[in-house]
């Protein structure tokens, strides 16, 4: 049963961010499970030990609040470690937005920073062939709305990889790696609307810097509910970590 399933996010938020414990809330709605099931790491802090992975049936990566693969820092390299332990050890792990950068530069695509391509709001996605004919990916449909976030994006995916949805400004994003659990969205299909109004509330510089709107004018012209994602995370767990 999903509910009873354990699940470690790994994060890179500030300790004081108030939208660490909302993504845990986030992730436990769409999963269906008590928050309690889903433990937190921080990889600010450093990479975990694959043993403390390995008490947890899969690995969440979502946003990351201030923190960006481009920009880096001191705390990259660990983090980029910790991408690649998850895809040597078979760890089931879904990465969503930041996490999705993540994999990708780890396993050696390129992530760049592109305003002209950024994302904040709700977006029509489409799947690719690949992705229709994806376990996971095919119960989206042809195409679907999604929830963004981001200005940072995959512009080239690790080799091996295959694109499982696109959007008119983002072309990675959905991927998978054939033969390994892991699968990667630029979307957040952990975010409902109201949850990304809520995070959007708590980072209202977004929503100026990439569609120049005030917030009333953003929510009508740029948001709408995206019922479709819904579900994506169980149909991931379903296929991957119960397989």
């Amino acid at each position: 049963m999903q509910a009873d399933h354990e699940y470690l996010l790994m994060q890179v938020r500030n300790e004081d961010d108030p939208m660490a414990p909302h993504e845990v809330r986030c992730f436990a709605t769409h999963l269906e499970c008590p928050v309690e099931r889903i433990h937190t790491w921080d990889l600010l802090g450093g990479c975990p030990p694959i043993d403390a992975v390995r008490t947890c049936d899969a690995v969440l990566l979502g946003g990351s609040g201030d923190y960006s693969v481009v920009e880096g820092g001191d705390w990259l390299e660990p983090a980029m470690t910790a991408m690649r332990m998850l895809f040597e050890n078979d760890i089931p792990t879904f990465a969503s937005c930041w996490g999705c950068q993540a994999m990708a530069r780890a396993l050696g695509g390129e992530v760049h920073t592109d305003l002209d391509c950024a994302e904040v709001g709700t977006y029509t996605l489409t799947l690719t062939d690949a992705g229709r004919a994806d376990p996971v990916f095919s119960i989206l449909g042809d195409t679907f709305p999604a929830q963004m976030g981001h200005e940072d994006l995959v512009t080239k995916l690790p080799e091996g990889a295959i694109c499982l949805a696109s959007s008119e400004r983002t072309v990675n994003q959905g991927w998978t790696i054939p033969g390994k659990p892991i699968y990667c969205t630029q979307f957040h299909p952990e975010l409902s609307l109201s949850l990304l109004l809520d995070r959007l509330r708590y980072y209202p510089k977004y929503i100026r810097k990439i569609t120049g709107m005030d917030y009333d004018q953003f929510v009508e012209e740029r948001c709408r509910e995206t019922n479709e994602t819904d579900g994506l995370l169980k149909r991931f767990v379903e296929v991957v970590v119960e397989r």
